[in-house]
């Protein structure tokens, strides 16, 4: 009857309410958490930015940054291959672990596994120590002195990303990436500065930027047995054979997928080091870093995101997982767009203030094309976490064994020709192939998308603070460059009030647009406390 029928109605538009209310309630803890640890993301930079600006440009030659730099990424590569995958299929399968405050023994599994890929690895690596000699001997022959250390560092870097995605699983990202970003940093400065004052030799200096992971390891593992939240007791009863079937067959494809997965990143330094030497592989991983800012809002958000999306999979909750793919994504084009406003249009005064910067200044475009494919990757990949956690994960395989493949094509074709902007053209246009298809496919297949008309706000707003950039480089930087000062002292005023005016205008400019509610709550929730204060 009627009343049935208003009743009836009341109904749906109530658990519509509570569906919207607690979707965003959903996302507000998201981003609260996300911007904790992009803050503690933050003060790595200051931290690294001292260190990579003011320690090793003055105390390390180009060759030994390289050094330090393919060490870690041969490291890096070790890493990967020896998780057997556990970091990923650890978050899609901990929901099915999980019974309320039961996790069936859940962590055990994530130390093992990675142990026994560990020793295969090993000793893959060992058995492989002679060609892999060969490729870098000549141009790189310090790398080959220092080969072993890939070992140490590799077990040290696998163990410390499997206690950050347990941490993960328990929603405690913070104190994770606060032992990655500030404490990693402050102790390979106190090694870095050893070796500066002459305290430790080269060998001695290996040793302490080795160990610096294995006291992060350490401290992750204090840590989340400090949560007590976790068992290493396994409960084999509750391992159904169709879990384990299916847990298999994820890890074997994720194996596969890894063999390319986690090369692709470290394509560009290894290709360098060997074709063009040590030296440049550390002007590129000067330029690296500095467009590796332009993600950092990614690493926080892409984190907490994982295991939430991963959980809407598994519920068949698309409308949750579109609403947070475009969500993320809205919020790392912002984020990630302004980072590298400020950074580009500072560009010329970050190589003239770096020491050493006449010889860092032959980077200056790979930043530029390297921190476009930062900017990809960070508002792109939230689709990649979409596919690999859904039914259709094994097509990513395909995906990597393209973005690979593509790389080391266009790596080996353009570094003779362009040298090291080769190198970064290269993993643009890789990036470019590979997110093309993803995409494609997630839409296709799984019926989520990442775009929305508030991005194309964002690109306008951004390609109207570049356009400013210009006409205040071309006639008011001049005023400033005639202030009875020196001119560096000049520049920096000039480049202070630019950076500000730009930035605090692109801000306000978000602000009205009411491009991001999130963004605006946050922007109000800030003002309201400095009211207050006042």
């Amino acid at each position: 009857d009627w009343s049935s029928d208003v009743c009836s109605s009341d109904l749906i538009r109530l658990k519509y309410v509570h569906s919207q209310r607690k979707q965003s309630a959903f996302m507000g803890i998201i981003i609260r958490q996300s911007v904790k640890g992009t803050v503690v993301s933050y003060v790595g930079i200051a931290i690294g930015f001292f260190t990579t600006f003011f320690v090793l440009t003055n105390f390390l030659t180009a060759e030994e940054i390289g050094l330090t730099r393919v060490l870690v990424d041969a490291a890096t590569v070790f890493a990967g291959l020896a998780q057997l995958g556990t970091t990923s299929s650890a978050i899609r399968y901990y929901p099915y672990f999980k019974e309320g405050e039961k996790d069936h023994g859940f962590f055990f599994w994530t130390l093992v596994i990675p142990f026994i890929g560990f020793l295969i690895y090993g000793i893959v690596f060992w058995l492989l120590k002679e060609p892999i000699s060969g490729f870098f001997a000549e141009n790189s022959p310090l790398f080959v002195d220092y080969y072993n250390f890939i070992f140490p560092v590799g077990f040290f870097l696998l163990y410390m990303s499997v206690f950050e995605v347990n941490s993960n699983l328990l929603l405690r990202i913070v104190v994770p990436k606060f032992i990655r970003e500030v404490v990693v940093r402050l102790l390979s400065l106190a090694a870095y500065l050893l070796y500066a004052f002459d305290l430790i030799n080269l060998d001695g200096f290996i040793i302490a930027f080795s160990s610096v992971y294995g006291i992060a390891t350490i401290l992750n593992i204090v840590y989340i047995f400090s949560l007590k939240k976790i068992s290493l007791k396994p409960d084999f009863k509750f391992l159904k054979k169709s879990l384990v079937k299916d847990y298999l067959l994820y890890t074997l494809f994720l194996i596969a997928a890894a063999l390319g997965g986690v090369i692709a990143p470290s394509i560009n330094s290894f290709f360098i080091s060997a074709k063009m030497g040590l030296n440049f592989a550390g002007i590129f991983a000067i330029a690296g870093y500095m467009a590796s800012m332009i993600e950092m809002p990614y690493r926080s958000l892409g984190t907490i995101s994982g295991p939430h999306i991963s959980q809407a999979i598994k519920d068949q909750d698309f409308t949750k997982i579109n609403a947070l793919c475009k969500s993320i994504s809205l919020h790392q084009l912002l984020g990630g767009f302004f980072i590298f406003l400020a950074i580009w249009i500072n560009i010329d005064l970050i190589f003239e203030l770096l020491p050493n910067g006449e010889i860092y200044a032959a980077g200056k475009w790979v930043v530029f094309i390297l921190g476009l494919s930062r900017l990809l990757n960070s508002v792109f990949n939230v689709s990649e976490i979409v596919l690999r956690y859904s039914k259709f994960y094994y097509v990513s395989l395909i995906l990597t064994v393209i973005l690979t493949t593509s790389a080391i094509i266009l790596n080996n074709s353009l570094i003779p020709v362009w040298g090291m902007n080769g190198a970064a053209i290269a993993s643009l246009l890789s990036y470019l192939i590979f997110y093309f298809l993803l995409l494609s496919l997630v839409r296709w297949k799984i019926k989520t998308s990442i775009f929305s008309w508030k991005q194309a706000q964002v690109v306008l707003l951004v390609l109207l603070l570049f356009l400013c950039d210009r006409l205040w480089t071309s006639f008011l930087t001049p005023l400033f460059l005639k202030l009875p000062l020196k001119v560096i002292y000049a520049q920096v005023i000039d480049a202070i009030v630019k950076s500000s005016t730009l930035l605090g205008s692109g801000i306000l400019l978000t602000y009205l647009w009411r491009i991001s509610e999130d963004a605006n709550a946050l922007i109000r929730n800030i003002l309201n406390r400095f009211r207050l204060r006042k």
